[in-house]
């Protein structure tokens, strides 16, 4: 029989409340002793690859999309309460969780997030603030000037030279005028913090054709390095499975090989930078 190593199981709880801000509950169960705070949070938190706030954006649509409450109302607060996210760049994660991992999933992390918010406020003996002003939006309210945006964006975000068809919509009203002509282009959130959210949602969805193009885009845009695409996988593997995470795992491999390619290609000369 295995001896327990106290000290990682000492380290995983003292890095459970340092991510999380509570102490962890003193369950004995394999899946919490072993797997919780011996290998997710002595092990995977603490890599250093990806910092801690960027794992935030990996966590949030793992545990929005696995429609269970105590999960998903522990990491919103734990984002907030730490002060790695602000209430305006989890606002923006919904929102793009709502477009890559669907509306009614979102619904329930958007109440999560207004009650954690509450929450939080409460324990602080202080007012909630009111939200940010919705309007005006940032981008052109001109319908052909929102499509031309919305074109434009979809090649820069994607690293493609074409756009999809403005004939249908789904391609049209949907994926330009709002996904790229507006979503993709709201201020509250970094473009790397959308990859992130985007890649752990096209992971849990299996699409083949957005998993591939975007984990793609992300590498080749350089807004993710390899070995942070890498620690993606993992730390997706924790919080969504280890077998839709070894899909992921094909996926990038299978993408790093083609953005080498195309790197050597497009510069054979200079040396290739991961």
């Amino acid at each position: 029989m295995a001896t327990p190593d106290t000290g990682r199981t000492e380290r995983g709880r003292q890095h459970f409340a340092e991510v999380m801000t509570f102490r962890p509950a003193d369950d004995p169960s394999p899946a919490n002793a072993n797997g919780l705070i011996d290998f997710v949070f002595a092990e995977v938190w603490s890599r250093p690859a990806l910092s801690r706030r960027d794992r935030r954006f990996v966590t949030l649509p793992c545990v929005a999309a696995a429609d269970v409450q105590d999960p998903l109302d522990q990491h919103v607060y734990a984002a907030l309460n730490s002060g790695d996210l602000s209430i305006t760049e989890i606002r923006e994660a919904v929102l793009h969780f709502a477009v890559y991992g669907g509306w009614p999933k979102a619904s329930r992390f958007n109440m999560a997030v207004d009650a954690q918010w509450a929450r939080i406020h409460h324990e602080r003996g202080l007012p909630v603030p009111p939200p940010e002003p919705l309007l005006p939006l940032s981008t052109p309210s001109d319908p052909e000037s929102r499509l031309a945006g919305g074109e434009r964006s979809f090649r820069e975000v994607n690293c493609v030279p074409y756009t999809p068809s403005r004939d249908d919509p789904y391609s049209g009203a949907g994926i330009l005028n709002f996904v790229f002509g507006e979503m993709w282009l709201r201020p509250g959130l970094g473009m790397k913090e959308r990859r992130l959210v985007t890649v752990a949602c096209v992971a849990i969805q299996d699409a083949p054709i957005p998993i591939t193009s975007h984990v793609y885009a992300a590498l080749k845009s350089r807004d993710v390095s390899f070995d942070e695409m890498d620690e993606i996988a993992l730390h997706f593997a924790a919080y969504y499975g280890w077998p839709k995470a070894s899909h992921l795992g094909e996926v990038i491999a299978e993408q790093k090989a083609r953005v080498l390619a195309e790197w050597r290609a497009e510069d054979p000369a200079g040396a290739v930078a991961r």
